[in-house]
């Protein structure tokens, strides 16, 4: 299967939210590649949108959560109802059952509940009273972040920020979008509007991601994710900022970014082309450093096979 079927569903989703092409790409690469996205930026920028667009263009189950200080980890994974007329348990799911789940303002909430989406991000399952139950496939996890300096945020813990594949950041477009958006809602264009159907449908992504893992990958490519990411440790100074679920995750983003491409093997410039992205939620600088210029430095320093 090849990428041919997939560029209909990204012209959609670029059109969608006017100004988001990279953060459209993106979250593609990410559905392809079998990931989970973080996006920061301000609000009213298209995040929303963006999310449930991608879910319904793939027939699929779209779900949001706003996450709050009070919020609880059954009211994320589900929890068991006992029955009294049957005598019985019920489970009864959370949001977490559907195919893409936008996690709202994720850090909003405490590092407890923010921890019952680690199972279900890296797993694909939730377990509750010892029982597993397997969430839905395709499955895609997009959180969005606030600022961690403002107030009433917990920081993720570095767990989690190693679950999510990519990281980008939705900035305020220039004025002239910012126009465009105004005479869309002029227009009252804002609405949900039904998806075309793409015939993209959740099995023909699972065979998409499928194709994925299997475009092949050179050794002197994977020598090349292994040294950007043992150079990113270095001048990070910590040995611990970028553990191999990293590296694995570049060389999965890698793969979705050649196949979008239609490209026969993974080649350094795709490695190139996802590697902020991929690195930037990860950076645990002790130097205090901005994780962009340490990126942009590690790419200009690393010799290119």
């Amino acid at each position: 299967m090849n990428a041919a079927i997939i560029q209909p569903l990204l012209k959609h989703l670029t059109s969608t939210v006017i100004g988001a092409e990279k953060p459209a790409e993106l979250l593609l690469t990410a559905l392809l590649a079998d990931g989970h996205v973080l996006i920061e930026g301000a609000p009213g920028i298209g995040k929303t949108t963006l999310a449930h667009t991608l879910a319904s263009s793939i027939g699929g189950v779209f779900k949001r959560i706003q996450f709050t200080p009070d919020l609880l980890p059954s009211d994320l994974i589900g929890y068991n109802l006992y029955r009294a007329d049957q005598g019985v348990f019920e489970f009864i799911r959370g949001p977490v059952f559907s195919n893409c789940l936008l996690a709202d303002e994720i850090n909003r909430t405490s590092p407890r509940v923010q921890s019952a989406l680690l199972e279900s991000m890296n797993e694909g399952r939730v377990t509750i009273d010892g029982v597993s139950h397997r969430l839905p496939k395709p499955f895609m996890v997009i959180a969005t972040q606030n600022d961690t300096h403002s107030s009433g945020t917990f920081p993720l813990p570095e767990p989690q920020l190693d679950r999510f594949l990519l990281s980008l950041r939705m900035s305020l477009p220039d004025a002239g979008t910012q126009t465009d958006i105004l005479l869309s809602h002029a227009s009252n264009n804002t609405e949900y509007l039904e998806a075309p159907d793409f015939g993209v449908d959740g099995e023909t992504i699972q065979q998409l991601q499928a194709s994925v893992g299997s475009i092949p990958v050179s050794r002197p490519i994977a020598q090349y994710i292994t040294d950007l990411c043992e150079n990113l440790r270095k001048m990070a100074g910590s040995e611990q900022s970028v553990s191999i679920r990293a590296s694995l995750a570049l060389l999965r983003a890698a793969r979705a970014n050649a196949f979008l491409e239609s490209a026969t093997a993974v080649y350094p410039d795709h490695v190139q082309a996802i590697f902020p992205a991929a690195m930037r939620h990860r950076i645990l600088s002790d130097q205090d450093l901005d994780p962009m210029e340490l990126i942009e430095a590690v790419l200009s320093r690393t010799q290119v096979p």
